[in-house]
């Protein structure tokens, strides 16, 4: 097994109702003037932002709104919500959302604190020394955002994707209430557990002398997501299963599932992220598409370790060799995603790739051709064109 340090600071608040706790674990911040960061009108719609500012009015907290974060959200959006806490003398960050909310609301609290341009960061040219606290009131199970490290911008000029990852940019609280899942589309839900299945696959592949007891915790965490999704599909409303798939989203990254993997390959998600920044795919349809293909193309790297999760995760009795028993897990997954409506081609997403867009996306995924991604295989961009070719 590889050494490892394992940090969660996030205080989990996590029930039936738990939302009206929001003003009373943003006043145990000791702030003065906090910025209400959402995405559409769903918050709105729904009642969830009044309820929410009344939490902060019962505390005599003040507050300002910012909404508009859109999945994939904006460096745009980011900027301006930099603005504004400038000159609103904000000091804490509330996001109420998803994933997209959350990881705009983390790029704002770096922005605030930071002298030059927050993309620095994303863009890898500098690191966050310090960010303006956030707290979580999540809506959405998907990103792990609400307990990781990790936040994901686009950038308009040139529609780059890119994430940064810093321990100060975690949040203080995340406020979990499943109930606020249920009114979620099907497609949204489906997307979702994918992500957070992903989010545990990345780490499990790879190259180390892995922890017994961390594949345990993996195997049976994308287990309960797939039953529990599979239930979700034809019971929305199923509180039992929205806990379950809300609990799993949070360990899936907050990096209990990476103890000892050595970081694990994340190459189906910087794959992934470039379809993103150029077609705007919801994240866990765009994982789903690729990652068959990715699976295939680097299988041959460590057979065993497929062949493990094709009958540990996916109940695949062994074929007569490694090999073939990981390509049936490989199979089998694929057929799971296309029973929660997920792709499994980029083309099952509308989505007819040209060889010029190929081109572009191995382009940018490489970073035009300075680094490789993925550790079962260090993918060049022609590793990567190639896969983009498979998958498309």
């Amino acid at each position: 097994m590889e050494n490892f340090q394992y940090y969660t600071p996030t205080k989990v608040v996590f029930g039936k109702g738990a939302e009206e706790q929001a003003g009373e674990l943003i006043r145990q911040q000791g702030c003065g003037r906090v910025l209400v960061h959402y995405g559409s009108g769903s918050v709105v719609r729904s009642g969830l932002l009044d309820r929410i500012c009344a939490s902060l009015d019962r505390e005599k907290i003040p507050y300002i709104t910012l909404g508009g974060v859109v999945p994939n959200p904006r460096l745009s959006l980011v900027y301006e919500g930099i603005d504004l806490c400038r000159r609103e003398n904000v000091d804490f960050i509330l996001a109420v959302g998803g994933g997209s909310v959350i990881d705009s609301a983390k790029a704002i609290g770096y922005g605030v604190k930071y002298d030059g341009d927050v993309w620095d960061f994303y863009s890898g040219k500098q690191k966050a020394k310090e960010s303006v606290p956030i707290g979580v009131v999540l809506t959405i199970s998907a990103a792990g955002s609400e307990m990781s490290d990790s936040s994901v911008i686009t950038n308009e000029d040139g529609w780059l994707k890119r994430g940064y990852s810093s321990d100060c940019g975690r949040a203080r609280f995340a406020v979990m209430n499943p109930e606020l899942t249920m009114t979620l589309p099907k497609y949204q839900t489906a997307s979702g557990c994918v992500d957070i299945m992903m989010h545990t696959m990345e780490r499990y592949f790879n190259l180390s002398e892995n922890m017994e007891l961390t594949d345990g915790i993996s195997e049976h965490l994308i287990r309960t997501v797939m039953k529990n999704a599979k239930i979700l599909m034809t019971e929305p409303d199923n509180y039992d299963a929205r806990a379950e798939v809300m609990w799993a989203g949070s360990l899936s990254h907050n990096g209990l599932t990476g103890c000892g993997t050595g970081g694990g390959d994340w190459a189906c998600h910087q794959l992934e992220h470039e379809l993103g920044g150029m077609f705007d795919v919801a994240h866990g349809a765009g994982l789903a598409a690729v990652w068959g293909s990715w699976a295939r193309y680097v299988i041959d790297a460590d057979p065993e370790r497929f062949a493990k999760f094709a009958v540990n995760v996916m109940g695949v009795e062994p074929a007569e060799s490694d090999e073939a028993t990981g390509l049936k897990g490989i199979e089998a997954m694929e057929e799971f995603y296309r029973a929660l409506e997920m792709p499994v081609k980029i083309s099952d997403m509308g989505i007819q790739l040209t060889e010029e867009q190929m081109e572009e996306l191995a382009e940018k995924c490489s970073h035009f051709g300075k680094r490789t991604v993925g550790c079962m295989k260090k993918l060049t961009k022609d590793d990567v064109y190639l896969i983009y070719k498979e998958a498309r």
